[in-house]
């Protein structure tokens, strides 16, 4: 812990106060003692409890949620060893530019050119998750350095969100989730890591997206997010100097040969060939099928002898999605290790896997319940990787 300063909350955000402690900062740390490391000082440690608006019960909740999802992905392996996939190096569209005025990375999203359909089509769920976190934790090492750059903590990052090309392509619901889910698992797990965003450019269709996005968008994130439309520059040379930010947003930093939209550091993205398109798409060779009937589910039971094996799982659905979930038989009751929910595995195959930390009976659950008019036909590949077998990141 950090001995010289200690952090209270003022009209919601992190202050700093010489001297005075913050009861609901150390009743967290109390709580969390068990966690805590030399990198959880006060001022990171407010950040959950921001997140939480001060509650105590659920910022123990978060944190502890988030160790645990750590040490499921393997982060620090992720960070030394992890390279995304070609086909998001190209086309995942956003990049960092430069620094805002306060110190903190600026990074440029450019969402009318992200052709979510077709990187979904092209790699699995789980890489587009390890990418986004390779790229937060690349955020905090640069904190770092401009911390000790500039002499004082710097956080945050500033995010334009420019919508220019935006269609009614970007309506693809299962995109809008994905995309969605990516923010979700960054919240939860980098908590206020972004300070404020810019929507620049903003098409007609904005309300109707944003009224699509908005009951999955947190009440803190909704009060950072500025719509600018197109009269941005002046709001943006406000928080940002000229020479750190792109000239097509009305900076003066080009990329290499002038390039007005620095596409070496912001990847223009654009449509995914279809040479990039995962083969799993439509070859079912290596799947079992069988046929859901409508308002019932199916049970796939897997008795793991060992903690520490891996079960992993692909499936696909004709026409219409699904209901998932892992559950451990245990004591008479069934305890979910991946929560029941409905994927648009009709859409794009869903693939994963869970470590089982126990030996037991688990359970896969394909749950077509809740449709009482449509039977499902589902192709699926199921996998148990024993303990022994699990060397590094098995994920």
């Amino acid at each position: 812990m950090d001995p010289q300063y200690t952090l209270s909350h003022h009209n919601g955000s992190c202050v700093r106060d010489e001297g005075e402690k913050d009861p609901a900062l150390e009743k967290f740390k109390g709580q969390i003692q068990d966690l805590l490391t030399d990198k959880h000082d006060d001022y990171s440690l407010t950040k959950w409890l921001k997140a939480r608006q001060f509650d105590v019960a659920k910022a123990e909740h978060m944190f502890r949620t988030s160790m645990a999802y750590r040490e499921k992905m393997k982060i620090e392996d992720l960070v030394k060893n992890y390279t995304p996939p070609e086909v998001l190096q190209k086309y995942l569209t956003g990049g960092f530019c430069g620094y805002d005025k306060e110190g903190s990375p600026v990074r440029v999203e450019r969402y009318g050119h992200l052709d979510m359909k077709g990187i979904m089509y092209s790699c699995k769920k789980l890489d587009l998750e390890k990418t986004k976190i390779l790229q937060c934790e690349r955020t905090v090492k640069d904190w770092e350095m401009q911390s000790q750059k500039l002499g004082r903590r710097v956080d945050g990052i500033t995010v334009i969100f420019d919508m220019e090309g935006v269609s009614s392509r970007m309506m693809w619901r299962p995109g809008l989730q994905m995309y969605l889910y990516l923010v979700k698992v960054l919240e939860d797990n980098y908590p206020e890591m972004m300070k404020r965003m810019f929507v620049v450019n903003a098409p007609r269709i904005f309300p109707l997206l944003y009224k699509l996005c908005r009951p999955l968008i947190s009440e803190d994130m909704k009060n950072k997010i500025h719509v600018l439309g197109g009269n941005f520059a002046g709001v943006l040379l406000e928080h940002i100097n000229a020479d750190q930010l792109p000239v097509f947003l009305g900076g003066a930093m080009t990329g290499k040969d002038g390039d007005a939209y620095c596409t070496d550091s912001i990847p223009a993205g654009g449509d995914v060939p279809e040479t990039y398109y995962l083969q799993s798409l439509t070859n079912t060779d290596n799947m079992e099928t069988t046929t859901i009937p409508r308002g019932d589910k199916i049970l796939l039971k897997y008795e793991v002898d060992t903690p520490g094996s891996i079960l992993r799982w692909e499936f696909k659905t004709e026409g219409f999605d699904i209901s998932f979930g892992v559950f451990l038989q245990k004591d008479g009751s069934r305890i979910p290790i991946v929560p029941l929910e409905r994927v648009n595995s009709h859409m794009v195959p869903e693939d994963g896997s869970c470590t089982c930390e126990e030996a037991g009976t688990y359970i896969l659950r394909f749950d077509n319940k809740y449709s009482l008019f449509r039977q499902k036909i589902l192709h699926y590949f199921i996998e148990q990787i024993p303990a022994s077998l699990v060397v590094g990141d098995s994920t």
